[in-house]
């Protein structure tokens, strides 16, 4: 059975003008930052979104998503970005570096929100915007899904520029998540500067990379 469509109650159920979506991308990547967008909808544009069918990010083809975040932004009364570097993520752990995206993504917003709506189950730290959590938000509300599609179009299109740079890694077709191929590709040449350290299997491929070049003649 195919996923339903988001719809509007939970959104309109929320008394505010001016609503902030907050979602983040590339939690669980091996490769490249944590990357989280903030997008600020009026109300009167959520049924125009009903109408595109929105899903949240993960439901969607690439080409759809890209369509729809070039219609969110369009629509949205503002909209960001905010990441946290390979090497923040590795200094603060990722939970810590994923809050710190979304912050970062708030604070550089221009139009001030009413309310913050978060996806999943932490607040963002020392935020001043008013906010509430939603666990799997990006299912249940539009301004999430919105900031989620936004979100990983952006990063998307960052993770592709950077395979240029690290060919042998196969960043276009996994977007630095550990598929087979991208694990073969660790196993083989080590990990780049762009690696994660503090993820487990990253940390054991530069180990292993170490100890080949400290036996090597």
């Amino acid at each position: 059975m195919k996923k339903e469509y988001i719809g509007l109650e939970f959104d309109t159920s929320i008394a505010a003008k001016a609503i902030a979506g907050v979602d983040e991308v590339g939690r669980g990547a091996l490769f490249g930052p944590v990357v989280a967008a903030a997008v600020v909808l009026p109300t009167s544009a959520l049924s125009e979104l009903v109408l595109a069918q929105m899903r949240d990010s993960k439901q969607l083809s690439s080409s759809r998503r890209i369509k729809l975040a070039q219609k969110i932004c369009a629509i949205a009364l503002d909209w960001n970005i905010g990441f946290a570097s390979t090497a923040e993520i590795d200094k603060i752990n990722i939970l810590q570096a994923t809050l710190l995206a979304m912050k970062r993504a708030v604070l550089k917003l221009k139009v001030q929100p009413d309310l913050c709506l978060v996806d999943g189950n932490q607040q963002i730290k020392d935020l001043s915007v008013p906010q509430q959590t939603f666990v799997k938000g990006d299912e249940k509300s539009l301004v999430i899904a919105s900031a989620s599609i936004v979100a990983k179009v952006w990063r998307d299109d960052l993770i592709v520029r950077l395979a240029n740079k690290y060919p042998m890694y196969d960043l276009v077709a996994n977007k630095g998540y550990g598929t087979n191929r991208h694990l073969q590709a660790l196993q083989e040449f080590g990990p780049s500067p762009l690696h994660r350290l503090s993820f487990r299997c990253c940390q054991n491929f530069a180990e292993n990379e170490q100890g080949i070049r400290m036996r090597s003649p």
